[in-house]
C-alpha cells in the first residue's frame, strides 16, 4: 500500500521550485520517458538504493506537519542506508563461513541460519556468480541458485516484495547465463521463463527489464536465432540511452557486434563498435574495454583493414597486459599473427600463430587451436611448403579428436587431413574448412558438406 503525500505537503513542494525550473517539473508530469531518467537519478543518490529496497513506511510513521515529516523521513533513510552497509560489509565473513561446508550442505545452511538471510549477502552471492560463469559455468550457476534460496527467506515485513522478486528475476538470468555458457540450451530457456516471471511480479522497472533482455540475446545468438537476438539488443540499448546509462548502452553494443561477427557479417562489427567504445566506463569495466578492442582490431584484420587495426593494437597493448591469463595473451597472438600475414611478415606471423595454437592446445581451447591451425596450414600452403602442411595436419587431428569437439567439425577436419594426405589440398580447400569451423563454432548443428 502506498502512503500519497497531504495536500499542504505537494503546496509547499511546488511553492519550493523557483520559476526557471517549473517548466521542467511541468515536462516531468506529462513525460514518461523523463520520469523514468530523473527516477534513476533519484536512485542514484545516497540512500536511495536502501530506500528502493526496504519499505520505509513500515515502522516509521509519517508526521502530518510537514517540517518533521522530512526530518523523520531523512533520520529513516540514514538508518536504512547504515543497515544496508553494513550488510554489504558482513556478506564477505558470511560467504567465507558458508564456503567451510560442503557443497551439498550449503543451501540447507542458508535456508536454516538468520544470519544468512540478508540483501547485501544476496547481491554478495550475485557478483561472486557472475564473476565465476566464465571461468567456471557450473559454479556460477550453484552460486545463483544460491541465492534462490537466500531469497525465498527474506523478510518481506523488511524487504520490499517487488524488490525480492526484481533480485529473483536476476539470479534466474545468472542460471540461465551458466546454462548457457555450458550449452544447456533447454535449461536456460527455462530459467528464463522463471526470470521473466520473477519480473513481471516485481516493480516493473524498465533497467530491469533491459538487463534481462540482454541476457536473453545471448542464449538466442547460442541458437543462432540471430535476428531474434538483434531486436532483443536494440530494445535492450533503446532502454539503457534513455534512462542515461551510457556504459550499460556501450556493453549491449559489444553484444550487438558479437551477433554480427557470429551470423558472418564481420564488417557490420565494426562501426558498431566503434560507437561503443566511448560509452563504455573502464574504470568500472576493463576487461569489457579490451574486449571492445580486441573484437575491433580482429574483425578489421578479417576486413583487411591491417593498418587500421594495427593503429587500434598499439593503444590497446596496455589493456591487454592488465590481463595476463591465458587465454587472453593467446588471442592477442592469434591476432597479431593476422595483421603480420597482412603485412606480408610470414616470419613473424608462422611464430606467433605456432605460439598462440600451442597455447590453446594447452588450456583445453581445442576450438580455437582448430582454427588457428587451419590458419597456420593456409600460410604453408600459400609459400608451397607442402610437408609442413602435413605436419600440421598429423598433429591436429589426433588432439582434436581427444578434446571437446562436435561431430560435424571433426568431420570437417578428416575431410581436410584425407585431402593433404592425397595431395588433393590447396589454399581453396583450406580456406573453405576454416569458414565451415567458424560458423559451426557458433551452431554445433551445421552439417559439413564436402566440397567437390
Amino acid at each position: 500500500m502506498k502512503i500519497h503525500p497531504h495536500d499542504v505537503v505537494l503546496q509547499e513542494f511546488a511553492a519550493s521550485f523557483p520559476e526557471e525550473r517549473r517548466k521542467c517539473l511541468e515536462h516531468l508530469i506529462e513525460c514518461p520517458d523523463c520520469r523514468d531518467r530523473f527516477r534513476r537519478f533519484l536512485l542514484s543518490q545516497p540512500g536511495a538504493l536502501a530506500a528502493k529496497v526496504v519499505p520505509i513506511q513500515r515502522g516509521y510513521p509519517i508526521s502530518a506537519s510537514y517540517d518533521p515529516a522530512l526530518n523523520s523521513l531523512s533520520r529513516a533513510l540514514k538508518g536504512i542506508q547504515s543497515a544496508y552497509e553494513r550488510e554489504r560489509a558482513e556478506a564477505p565473513g558470511l560467504f567465507s563461513e558458508l564456503w567451510q561446508h560442503p557443497a551439498e550442505k550449503r543451501p540447507l545452511l542458508v535456508r536454516n541460519r538468520p544470519r544468512f538471510h540478508t540483501w547485501g549477502f544476496c547481491e554478495y552471492l550475485l557478483r561472486q556468480s557472475e564473476a565465476q560463469t566464465f571461468h567456471d559455468a557450473t559454479l556460477g550457476e550453484n552460486l545463483a541458485l544460491l541465492t534462490l534460496e537466500v531469497l525465498d527467506c527474506l523478510d518481506t515485513d523488511h524487504y520490499r516484495a517487488e524488490a525480492i522478486e526484481d533480485l529473483r528475476a536476476r539470479a534466474w538470468a545468472y542460471v540461465a547465463n551458466s546454462r548457457r555458457v555450458k550449452a544447456d540450451l533447454r535449461g536456460a530457456e527455462e530459467a528464463f521463463a522463471l526470470a521473466f516471471a520473477a519480473l513481471r511480479r516485481g516493480a516493473q522497472e524498465p533497467i530491469d527489464r533491459a538487463v534481462l533482455l540482454d541476457f536473453q540475446a545471448s542464449l538466442l545468438r547460442a541458437q543462432r536465432r540471430f535476428d531474434k537476438a538483434l531486436s532483443l539488443l536494440h530494445r535492450a540499448a533503446k532502454i539503457f540511452f534513455r534512462l542515461g546509462e551510457k556504459h550499460q548502452a556501450g556493453r549491449v553494443l559489444v553484444s550487438i557486434a558479437t551477433v554480427h561477427h557470429a551470423g558472418g557479417e564481420p564488417e557490420k562489427s565494426i562501426p558498431v563498435l566503434y560507437n561503443a567504445l566511448p560509452l563504455i566506463d573502464a574504470a568500472h569495466d576493463p576487461r569489457l574495454v579490451l574486449t571492445a578492442w580486441h573484437n575491433l582490431v580482429d574483425n578489421l584484420s578479417d576486413a583487411g583493414r591491417f593498418m587500421e587495426a594495427q593503429k587500434h593494437l598499439v593503444k590497446a597493448r596496455p589493456l591487454y597486459r592488465q590481463f595476463l591469463e591465458p587465454r587472453v595473451q593467446n588471442r592477442l597472438k592469434w591476432v597479431e599473427g593476422k595483421i603480420a600475414r597482412g603485412f606480408g611478415q610470414r616470419e613473424q606471423t608462422e611464430i606467433l600463430f605456432s605460439e598462440a595454437r600451442d597455447g590453446f592446445l594447452a588450456t583445453g581451447a581445442a576450438y580455437e587451436a582448430a582454427l588457428v591451425s587451419l590458419d597456420l596450414a593456409s600460410l604453408y600452403s600459400e609459400q608451397g611448403r607442402m610437408d609442413e602442411v602435413k605436419r600440421v595436419v598429423r598433429e591436429a587431428l589426433p588432439i582434436f579428436s581427444s578434446r571437446k569437439i562436435h561431430r560435424e567439425a571433426l568431420a570437417a577436419l578428416a575431410f581436410w587431413k584425407h585431402a593433404v594426405e592425397t595431395e588433393r589440398v590447396g589454399l581453396d580447400l583450406v580456406t573453405k574448412v576454416a569458414s565451415f569451423l567458424k560458423r559451426a563454432q557458433h551452431d554445433p548443428e551445421l552439417r559439413f558438406e564436402r566440397p567437390e
